[in-house]
């Protein structure tokens, strides 16, 4: 049977820059293998810099390029997102979407569905003269890709926030030190909304897949910074348990993870503890091409401890996680085989 694997790898501040800190040599010797037993046909990555060649010149995906270099990736389509102006890629954490499919259309979105709330912080100093508008720190990025057949694939490629506390005016000292523990507790709560909103926006976009095609085949990867019960996830699956509704099964994204044995179930070490940050949730029909999950997760290290031990390393902390699809069995006799790689310049 003719397969499609999809993959989500954040790779930590990918840059090839020397203050970067980062023989970056070492990292392609690390992160290639990591690509090419992906064996991927669309990739989508988190934390991936890029900066002008020259000063005053347009920013370039330089470390990707060298990484991908000589590799069946070289050569794929590239989806990209912008900075919140739209006008070209930030210089730090951009998503990208790699694929071999042909990209029919494709799309950020960054506040388009839902407005920065409002919030006047309590403990910032000095106070804020108003409510000010809470914004997430990086968009939604979502690619339609063409499938044998007349298949549409959506893929949205995202990454949300930390549960780390947000900056607030007045309250944190050098070296990230909070001057109280009220500071760091509101810090901490605008963190938890610009996450959750992102979340949400993200599941307003599938939400308008839906509208469209009920049938529709949607993967949405990334890194969630959340397990499966926390509010983003959950608010992006949209269980039948949550909403009460069986008539909304359909709209259901399912983690694929679950397919996985406990063992085997975590992308991220934090202090010892294995949880499952990334992420590939997906709709009911595509679902149905399901076959196997595949996290490679051997050589991961403790994201919290490894750094401190381990003089520039050139690991990312969080595992690759892999999905494969078929085409079901009754659709094979008018399914063309999928297309052989891209060979045209990367669309970026």
């Amino acid at each position: 049977m003719t397969r499609l694997r999809i993959a989500t790898f954040n790779l930590e501040n990918l840059d090839d820059r020397p203050q970067a800190g980062t023989d970056f040599a070492d990292r392609i010797a690390v992160l290639r293998p990591q690509f090419q037993r992906l064996r991927a046909d669309v990739v989508c990555l988190q934390e991936v810099n890029a900066h002008p060649e020259s000063p005053g010149g347009p920013r370039e995906f330089a470390a990707l390029d060298r990484l991908l270099a000589g590799t069946e990736y070289e050569h794929c389509h590239r989806v990209v997102g912008m900075n919140r102006g739209g006008q070209r890629p930030a210089d730090r954490h951009n998503l990208v979407i790699l694929s071999r499919l042909p990209v029919i259309s494709h799309r950020q979105l960054w506040h388009d569905l839902v407005p920065p709330p409002s919030y006047a912080p309590v403990t910032a100093v000095p106070p804020a003269p108003a409510p000010q508008p809470v914004e997430w720190d990086r968009p939604v990025l979502h690619a339609v890709l063409q499938l044998p057949g007349n298949h549409r694939l959506h893929v949205v490629n995202l990454h949300l926030r930390a549960p780390r506390a947000a900056w607030l005016s007045g309250q944190k000292e050098a070296h990230g030190r909070w001057k109280s523990v009220a500071g760091w507790a509101e810090g901490f709560f605008l963190a938890a909304v610009k996450r959750a909103g992102q979340a949400l926006e993200a599941r307003l976009l599938v939400e308008r897949i839906f509208d469209e095609d009920p049938g529709a085949l949607i993967a949405v990867c990334g890194d969630f910074n959340a397990e499966d019960r926390e509010t983003p996830v959950r608010t992006i699956r949209g269980d039948e348990e949550d909403t009460g509704n069986g008539h909304l099964a359909a709209r259901v994204l399912v983690p694929l993870e679950r397919s996985l044995p406990d063992t085997l179930r975590y992308s991220v070490i934090h202090h010892g503890r294995r949880i499952m940050l990334d992420h590939i949730l997906v709709s009911r029909a595509l679902l149905g091409w399901y076959l196997a999950s595949e996290v490679h997760n051997e050589t991961l290290g403790d994201e919290l401890m490894s750094p401190a031990t381990i003089y520039s390393t050139p690991e990312s902390y969080h595992a690759p996680l892999v999905a494969e699809f078929g085409p079901p069995r009754e659709s094979q006799k008018e399914t063309p085989a999928w297309p052989a790689p891209a060979v045209a310049s990367p669309d970026a």
